[in-house]
């Protein structure tokens, strides 16, 4: 893996995660295919430059009528040449952005740079993972998970319980009939994010609540 760079915050996961991200983008190249389909490659890291780099021109990852501009500004940096845009992601957000310090950068980055990371090793859509998450990391996964669980499952008409060898089981949502989704919690996470159809989980549960599951929109 890459070394840090000065000025980011070293000893955070969310920065490994960004540099083992931009490894595996510098392997690909740009015309990978994601799971943020249609994006490619070089897709995902303008969205990426632009959300860190012109948070002014972000908000319409979130805000459906500045959809068009967030859109034009991202085209403009995806023409950029690929080595420039990869470097622009690693070195990671301008001197005077919050996330350069390293509490910060594990709140908001973690679970955007482990989950982008995951669209490009499962770019061809086959389950299952491509990789060994460190110890380190799968609990710091099971802890945003155990945050951010009612947010991401909170479209869920039943309750959803959480479950992961050797984790304390999260109960995320609550509900007459309960879904439980079991598996690694890096799979877990995936889930939450809307990535079914690759995460290695199981669901369990009353048989119209899993299929109620099957279809609920997942994720922010």
């Amino acid at each position: 893996m890459s070394p840090a760079l000065p000025g980011m915050p070293s000893g955070s996961l969310a920065h490994a995660e960004r540099l083992a991200l931009c490894d595996t983008f510098a392997s690909v190249g740009p015309d990978a295919p994601t799971l943020c389909t249609p994006w490619t490659t070089r897709d995902l890291a303008a969205h990426l430059v632009v959300r860190e780099q012109r948070p002014d021109l972000a908000a319409g990852i979130v805000v459906p009528f500045l959809a068009d501009r967030t859109e034009r500004a991202q085209s403009r940096v995806a023409s950029r040449p690929w080595g420039e845009l990869v470097e622009t992601v690693r070195t990671g957000p301008p001197v005077w952005h919050p996330t350069r310090l390293g509490p910060v950068d594990e709140v908001v980055n973690l679970a955007e740079m482990v989950v982008h990371h995951e669209d490009v090793l499962r770019g061809d859509g086959a389950p299952g993972p491509r990789r060994t998450p460190s110890a380190e990391l799968e609990a710091a996964v099971w802890g945003l998970l155990s945050r951010m669980g009612r947010l991401l499952f909170r479209r869920v008409e039943d309750g959803v319980e959480l479950h992961a060898p050797g984790r304390d089981p999260l109960t995320v949502r609550g509900g007459e009939a309960t879904v439980r989704v079991t598996g690694a919690p890096l799979e877990v996470l995936l889930t939450a994010y809307g990535r079914r159809g690759v995460a290695d989980v199981e669901v369990s549960g009353p048989d119209e609540a899993v299929a109620r599951f099957a279809t609920a929109h997942l994720g922010l």
